[in-house]
Parts: structure tokens; sequence; C-alpha cells
């Protein structure tokens, strides 16, 4: 049976990188509260510590938005359009608190386009939140409520997660508050190309951890987190059959992907992302045997931008990428989330295969304007 993959939206209540510029200093990150819980570590069995700790980390988000409806009217068998009217939709997802101060990460997808937005903690308290930033290319997004004392998830190591560790998926689906669900970590580094992104300048940063933890729609913004009460994803997208429900996995962007573009997003409104100016195949049998490639990894440059930072490091067509900034890459979905980490002007590290030699250089990541200037929304 043929699988679909949908973003999981939020639920709704009504149908409806040229480079040449010189370097300046790389832009600093935004401090994000990281903190460990003192929670034991769980079992496969007892999953009630780590839910009680993070429950009320997790919010349920609504927005309203305006559409404007043509109106038409029968003249004698002529439809003749009288004006407009105008219709308030709503829609909803699940946000995580982030910081003590209001700080919420959520999908970009469930508060793009938004007019008004509110906020529902577990505790039942309704506030109003503003649009801080947000990022299509990760689709992901800020927002702010004015409030002090909230509890927050701290942000975990995605890293560090490995294949088959349990994980518990907190939101709201179906508009179901508070929902806690489990399963385990499926799969790493999984490009879906399922996130849409009009910035056609930025490609789409995807990398996402697979779990089977039972996510459905109004889940999207929602909490992935580990066995010690940390944030190690947001929940985003699910594999779904012809209804659209949850049929079995499901999708959420690593947190040391969502770390970074929460920082900048909070410093600067939009994300400072850093380019190394290439284009790039995955070695399989068949490129490895036409490449001459000592081994079955990396990625093979199919093409470097002219004065890009790669460009300056003296990466050439032909060379393997092997490790990016010390992290093993063989697929572009790696190479992307671990550029995803740093910032332009950043110097990064890269490992590559030339002509049977394994060599090292440092490149300095340029912004996709081709500098290292600060780049605001």
């Amino acid at each position: 049976m043929r699988k679909r993959f949908f973003v999981v939206f939020a639920t709704l209540a009504m149908v409806m990188q040229s480079c040449a510029q010189t370097p300046e200093q790389p832009a600093q990150t935004a401090v994000v509260q990281q903190t460990t819980v003192p929670v034991e570590r769980l079992t496969l069995t007892d999953f009630t510590d780590v839910a009680s700790a993070t429950i009320d980390g997790v919010v349920h988000i609504k927005t309203e938005m305006t559409q404007l409806t043509p109106l038409y009217q029968s003249f004698f068998g002529f439809i003749i359009q009288q004006g407009v009217q105008r219709q308030t939709y709503s829609a909803y997802g699940s946000g995580v608190i982030i910081t003590s101060d209001g700080y919420i990460l959520t999908n970009n997808h469930v508060v793009q386009d938004a007019e008004r937005i509110t906020v529902t903690l577990n505790d039942r308290r309704e506030l109003p939140a503003r649009l801080v930033g947000n990022d299509p290319a990760t689709d992901l997004a800020v927002i702010k409520v004015e409030a002090e004392g909230l509890t927050y998830i701290p942000f975990g190591n995605s890293d560090q997660v490995r294949v088959g560790e349990p994980v518990l998926a907190i939101g709201n689906p179906f508009n179901l508050t508070s929902t806690v669900t489990s399963g385990i970590i499926s799969a790493k580094a999984r490009n879906m190309h399922i996130i849409e992104n009009p910035r056609t300048t930025e490609t789409p940063l995807e990398s996402f951890l697979q779990t089977d933890a039972a996510v459905n729609s109004g889940n999207s913004g929602g909490a992935l987190v580990n066995s010690q009460a940390q944030l190690i994803g947001i929940v985003t997208a699910i594999a779904s059959g012809k209804t659209g429900s949850y049929i079995g996995y499901s999708f959420a962007i690593p947190s040391n992907i969502a770390v970074k573009v929460a920082a900048d997003l909070q410093r600067y409104g939009y994300v400072q992302r850093g380019y190394l100016g290439i284009q790039v195949t995955e070695v399989d049998a068949n490129v490895a045997r036409q490449t001459g490639a000592r081994a079955i990894k990396g990625l093979y440059v199919a093409k470097v931008v002219k004065d890009c930072a790669s460009d300056r490091a003296g990466i050439r067509q032909g060379d393997i990428i092997l490790r990016v900034a010390g992290k093993e890459v063989n697929t572009f979905a790696e190479m992307m989330e671990e550029l995803g980490l740093f910032s332009p002007g950043d110097e990064v590290e890269v490992d590559y295969e030339r002509e049977g030699h394994t060599n090292t250089v440092k490149a300095t990541l340029l912004n996709s304007q081709g500098n290292t200037q600060i780049i605001r929304k």
C-alpha cells in the first residue's frame, strides 16, 4: 500500500546561496536556558516521572486568521460578483515553553499567517501571544507570552539520541490538551522532502528524528522528550494514509537544530545560516565505482560555487566530503543538520578524500549573500 506523508497541520475548525564580500566577525548566539532536570532515567515500563516533569512545559496554541470570500448574486440568470465577505478561521496546534519568561517554540505552519495567537497553559490560563520570528526552512517559529516563572523544558543533545531509545511525545492531538504518548526512536536523519519554503534562496533543512510514538493532527509544535525529561525534538509531521491520521510513525525536528533556530529568532528575528557553497551527491555503490572512492561513504562534490566558503578553503569538484566539524556525513540530511548548528563567519573543519588521500581544511562559512553580515528580517 502506498503511504503518503503529511505535515501535521494544526486542526482546522473550518474548511478552507554569489559570494564575494569580506567576512566580518560572526554573530553571537543568543542564550537559551538549558539545565538537567533531576529525574531518574526511565525504564521501558515507567514514564510517570518524565511526564510529570514535562507536561506543564507544553502549551495549546489557537490561531485565528481572516479570509476574504467573494459574494455572488444571480440576476436574470447571470452570476454577478457583489463584493466580498470576511470569514474568520481558527486552527489549533502545540508549542513548547523554552524559557521561564514566556518564549515558546512551535512549528511555523502552526502560526504562519495568524492574525491572533492565543496560548493556553496546562493550568488552563489563556494568554495572548506575539510572533517573535519564524523560519520556513526548518518549519520552526518562536512566539512570546508575557509571563514569568513558567515551567519550561530544557534542551537535550539530539546528537546523543540513539535508535531504540524510549521517548515521549506531548501535545494536543485533535484539540485534546495535554496528551502524552510513548514510543522509541526508530531512525535518525530522515529527509522526507515535506517542508515547503517560500524563501527560494534557502534549502529546506530536513534531518528528522523518526519515532513510533503516536502523533496526530494538533500535535504539531509539541515536544519529543527523552528519559531525562529533556527536549530532543519538535514534533512536525506524520506518515499517513488516506485519512491523514497516524499509521505508525512520525517525525520531529532535532533539538540541536531547534536550539540554534530559536536563539537566532529571539536575537535577530531571522536565522543566521552558514553555507559551504557546494552541491553534493550521496556516495552509493554506483557512485563509488564511477569515482574510484575507497569506501561507500561520504558525499561526492558535484559542484563548487565560485568564491564561496568551500572554494576559498580549497575544496574541489570530485572530492568526497567525509566529515564536517568532526561528524561523519553520509547523507545530505546529515551534512545540512551539522551545518545548521553554525552561523556565517564560523570556521568549520572539513575532512575530505581526494585521489585516495584524506585531507583536512578549515572553511569559513558565509551567508546566502556571500558575506558574514547579520541578515535581519
